[in-house]
C-alpha cells in the first residue's frame, strides 16, 4: 500500500511539488487549495499523465480538509509569494495567520504524520507551525537549507566548469540574506574550493547564493522560484516515506546544538520516517560560526515580532 502525502498551496511550489512525487509513483498526493477548482482541476492534470509516465500513484485536489486524514507527511506551501522589492520579512504577519491555520487544520486530522514546512518566511513559519500543531520537535521540520545549498553547489559547478555532483557544501542559518555558506567545509572533486577559487570570486558566488531567491523574482517579476523548491521539497519527502536516514540542511528545532537554544535554524540532520533523527554538527571556523549566531539572531527578530519569543 502506497504512503500518502497531503501538500496544502496548489500554487506553482505546491503543484510542482505534488507532481514531482506522482511521477515517481511511492505515495498518494492529496492536493489543497482554497481556490475553488484549481486544485482539482491541477490533480486531474497529473493524473491523466499517468500512463504516459507509468506511474499509478493517485492524486486528488481538494478544497478543504477532510480528505488529507492520515497522511504520513504533509507539506505545507500556502501563503502568499514574495514580490519584487518584497523582503522575505514582509510576508511574515499574513503568512504566519495562514500556516497557523492550515497547521491547525493538518495537524488535527494527520496526527502522526511528518510536516514539512516551506512557507516564507522560512524559519519563522516552522517556528509557528511547531508550537501550533503541538507535535514533537522531531516531526517538524522546514525546507530551505537543501535549496540554498542546491544554489551554492551550482553556482561553484559552473565556476569551475565541473560536474555538480562533484561539488559538496553546506548552506546553513536562516533562509534569507543572513544565511551562511560552509566555505570551510566545501569541496570540489575532494579539494578545498579555496585552494581552487580566488577568495574575492568566491565572495561573489556566496552574495549570489544569498541572494538566490531575489534573483529568480526579479527575473520572473511576477512570481518566485519553484522548480528548484519543490525538487527540495520531493528530496525530504522521499526521505521520510523511505525512511533514507539522509542527511540533508534543513530547518530543525536547536537545543543547544550549535550554541544556539529554542530556535528553528538550517543545519545537517538525518532525516528518516521519523523526521528528523538528529543534528549533525559540523566543525565550523571562527568566522562561519559568528555568521551562523548572527544568521540565528535575525530569525529571532522574527520569532519576536510575531509575539512568540523562545526562551
Amino acid at each position: 500500500m502506497r504512503k500518502k502525502v497531503t501538500v496544502v498551496g496548489a500554487g506553482n511550489v505546491g503543484a510542482t511539488t505534488a507532481q514531482r512525487i506522482v511521477d515517481k509513483g511511492y505515495a498518494d498526493v492529496v492536493l489543497v487549495d482554497v481556490v475553488e477548482g484549481m486544485p482539482q482541476g491541477k490533480a486531474l492534470d497529473m493524473l491523466q499523465a499517468g500512463p504516459i509516465t507509468g506511474s499509478d500513484a493517485s492524486v486528488t485536489g481538494a478544497n478543504s480538509y477532510e480528505s488529507t486524514a492520515n497522511s504520513d507527511v504533509v507539506v505545507i506551501t500556502a501563503g502568499i509569494a514574495r514580490k519584487p522589492g518584497m523582503s522575505r520579512d514582509d510576508l511574515l504577519m499574513t503568512n504566519m495567520k495562514i500556516v497557523g491555520e492550515v497547521t491547525s487544520q493538518v495537524a488535527t486530522r494527520s496526527p502522526k504524520s511528518v510536516l514539512i514546512v516551506v512557507s516564507n518566511p522560512l524559519d519563522a513559519m516552522v517556528q509557528h507551525a511547531y508550537r501550533v500543531s503541538g507535535f514533537p520537535k522531531q516531526r517538524v521540520v522546514g525546507m530551505a537549507g537543501i535549496l540554498d545549498t542546491a544554489r551554492f553547489r551550482t553556482f561553484l559547478a559552473q565556476e569551475l566548469k565541473m560536474s555538480i555532483t562533484n561539488v559538496q557544501a553546506y548552506v546553513l542559518g536562516g533562509h534569507g540574506d543572513s544565511m551562511v555558506p560552509l566555505i570551510g567545509s566545501t569541496t570540489a572533486g575532494g579539494v578545498p574550493v579555496s585552494e581552487l577559487i580566488p577568495a574575492p570570486r568566491l565572495d561573489e558566488i556566496v552574495k549570489r547564493t544569498q541572494n538566490g531567491g531575489a534573483e529568480i523574482v526579479g527575473l520572473l517579476k511576477t512570481g518566485s522560484a519553484y522548480y528548484a523548491p519543490s525538487a527540495a521539497v520531493e528530496q525530504m519527502v522521499e526521505a521520510v516515506i523511505f525512511d533514507r536516514k539522509a542527511v540533508l540542511p534543513c530547518a530543525a528545532l536547536l537545543e543547544g546544538e550549535y550554541g544556539i537554544n529554542g530556535l528553528y535554524v538550517g543545519v545537517p540532520v538525518k532525516l528518516g520516517a521519523g523526521g528528523v533523527e538528529s543534528v549533525i554538527q559540523v566543525k565550523l571556523t571562527p568566522q562561519e560560526d559568528a555568521a551562523l549566531k548572527k544568521s540565528a539572531a535575525a530569525v529571532r527578530e522574527l520569532i519576536a515580532i510575531m509575539g512568540k519569543q523562545p526562551a
